[in-house]
């Protein structure tokens, strides 16, 4: 016999009644039926049923133990009666009449409950994760993650990728989000930065001649969390040479359909190739360079009609300069005032100015805006749009930038509220076509928009010739029902076009060769057309998994402001390890000075004795 077990407890079936079995798990459930005691035993694979009457040993032990406790039962396979059989469990025909039980650990009472599937705070989940991940939805999403990794390496492999480790352990970069930071003991003053991507590392690797490169790739960025966001990532990290933008994504374009479709259950998946849409056109009818095409509703621009109209704000708002956009809200004859005013009052929880709106019933308009730009105005802009005689319409005015935001979310927001999002589909689109630069209000300059080592289109003509604003990148991201899937670029792999990039976005010469000397000096020694991205594992699952929160995808997370509760980091240094990396905290150093002056130290606990 083995020593814990014969079968796992999701093996046994009608085939193995009459054996005597021996199954180790967790107590799931007891269920108490006058001297006969039922218990769901649980492993990593499943659930058998255990049974313990009155005549088992193993009915007082098996009585007295909380669920949870971890036991090793000896016991023979019996058919259930037909009136019992569990259809939903793959050992719904059998149970195990208990012989023998051995307690391996003894359970004390529980912080948050295993069976079931009720809401805790999140804080309570996160301390005692262990427990969390017993949960079964919880348990199937950290399996689905390892199948969807193998799947993807699989199939990166098939597509002639090679992988590679890159270091965890660089030097900080002053582009992109904020870096953790690790203290070197050995060069006192100086520090290691955690990679936020192994950007420069992969193209490296390009011009050392490796040609396709790929990686699962553990990534940090020191930024403000949100649902989809975590401080500690893993990403498809590839790049290729020799390639175009369209061989880019005619090489991933396969692996993400393949892992998508495979563990889709049920699911529409986007067949490739995946549509492409401009940045401009994608912030124009979506409001956002991360569109969800589940979504059927399109922004429309409709400044033109208001350049001269009886409605003066919205003329005020074209005539300096600012827009307006309209969102349509189709067959809204059934809603009340109260929907296009309840609309117009979130648009102020979100911090904008307002929402404003047009009804429509039986072809008569209704609302300040069409009662003022009037009747004919409103039946030639409802004509352009094509829109019907029960469609309302929403509108949002202002600045460019404010009202794409506003637009973009109201877009959302209707399609959620009039049920218009499509049910059980995963929508595939390349963004393409991103601005080089853009012109950053607070700093008043130009400064890059995306990636600033991506090749311009037109190269180094389109940076000498063109309006900096104007110039367009060989930039990408790949988005999925709303969620950015990742960024990508065909690399700018020219020292000269790199150094004029970088001069426009005001970076002078010397500070290229000090911030990015291994990249630049690498390409001056033969450089190959160069280009990937490195789709993100977290979201890819949370997808797949039908998730709200990226936290359910991973094991062990941290909270939203970058706590692990379950092992206390970050946690205080001690002053020994502070000595070894020459660090001193602020709180020492003023404490140090103090003393050095011959002040008296003040003992705050006893101010006011």
């Amino acid at each position: 016999m083995h020593t814990y077990r014969t079968h796992t407890c999701a093996a046994l079936r009608q085939d193995d009644v009459g054996q005597t079995v021996r199954l180790s798990g967790w107590v799931h459930r007891k269920r108490d039926h006058g001297g006969v005691l039922f218990v769901d035993l649980r492993d990593h694979y499943g659930i058998t049923q255990i049974v313990a009457d009155s005549d088992s040993p193993a009915l007082p032990v098996l009585d007295g133990l909380r669920v949870e406790s971890v036991v090793t039962i000896d016991g023979e396979v019996k058919a259930r009666a037909a009136e019992t059989v569990n259809a939903n469990l793959p050992t719904g025909a059998i149970e195990v009449f208990a012989r023998g039980v051995t307690v391996q650990s003894r359970a004390e009472e529980l912080p948050l409950p295993v069976a079931g599937e009720q809401e805790y705070p999140e804080e309570i989940r996160l301390k005692y994760r262990f427990v969390d991940l017993r949960r079964d939805r919880v348990h199937r999403n950290i399996v689905l993650r390892s199948q969807v990794i193998s799947s993807l390496r699989q199939r990166m492999q098939g597509q002639g990728f090679t992988e590679f480790q890159t270091p965890i352990l660089g030097a900080s970069s002053p582009e992109g989000a904020r870096d953790y930071l690790v203290p070197s003991r050995l060069h006192p003053g100086r520090f290691y930065a955690l990679p936020q991507a192994p950007q420069m590392f992969k193209q490296l690797l390009m011009v050392a001649g490796f040609d396709r490169y790929f990686q699962i790739a553990p990534c940090f960025r020191d930024e403000d969390l949100r649902a989809d966001r975590s401080p500690e990532f893993y990403q498809l990290d590839f790049e290729m040479s020799f390639v175009t933008q369209d061989e880019v994504f005619a090489a991933i374009e396969p692996v993400l359909h393949g892992v998508f479709q495979e563990f889709a259950a049920g699911r529409v998946v986007d067949a490739a190739p995946f549509r492409r849409i401009p940045y401009a056109e994608a912030m124009l009818r979506y409001g956002t360079d991360k569109p969800d095409l589940r979504n059927p509703l399109l922004i429309s621009d409709v400044s033109e009609h208001f350049l001269q109209s009886g409605f003066g704000l919205f003329e005020k708002i074209v005539g300096g300069g600012g827009v307006v956009r309209v969102i349509p809200a189709p067959n809204t004859v059934s809603k009340s005032r109260k929907f296009f005013d309840d609309m117009n009052d979130w648009s102020k929880r979100e911090g904008f100015a307002g929402l404003g709106y047009v009804t429509r019933k039986g072809g008569e308009f209704g609302g300040p805006i069409a009662k003022n730009h009037g009747p004919e105005r409103m039946a030639q802009l409802y004509n352009e749009l094509g829109l019907g005689p029960d469609d309302g319409l929403f509108f949002a005015a202002g600045k460019a930038k404010e009202a794409v935001k506003l637009a973009g979310a109201a877009r959302t927001r209707v399609g959620e509220e009039l049920e218009l999002i499509e049910p059980n589909a995963l929508r595939f689109c390349w963004v393409v076509d991103f601005p080089m630069f853009e012109f950053d209000d607070e700093q008043k300059k130009v400064d890059f928009s995306h990636n600033p080592f991506s090749m311009p289109q037109g190269e180094l003509e389109a940076l000498e010739t063109q309006d900096p604003l104007d110039v367009l990148a060989w930039q990408y991201d790949i988005v999925c029902n709303g969620y950015e899937l990742s960024s990508g670029a065909i690399r700018n792999h020219r020292p000269e076009i790199m150094y004029k990039a970088f001069a426009i976005a005001g970076y002078a010469r010397e500070e290229v060769d000090a911030n990015f000397s291994g990249m630049i000096e690498a390409f001056k020694l033969g450089a190959p057309p160069h280009g990937g991205s490195a789709p993100g594992i977290d979201r890819i699952v949370m997808l797949l998994a039908d998730e709200p929160n990226i936290r359910e995808v991973i094991a062990f997370p941290m909270n939203q402001r970058a706590q692990d509760l379950m092992m206390g980091a970050p946690s205080p240094a001690s002053p020994r390890q502070l000595r070894d990396l020459h660090i001193r905290l602020a709180e020492q150093a003023a404490k140090a000075a103090a003393e050095a002056n011959g002040a008296e130290t003040v003992r705050t606990d006893r101010i006011g004795d």
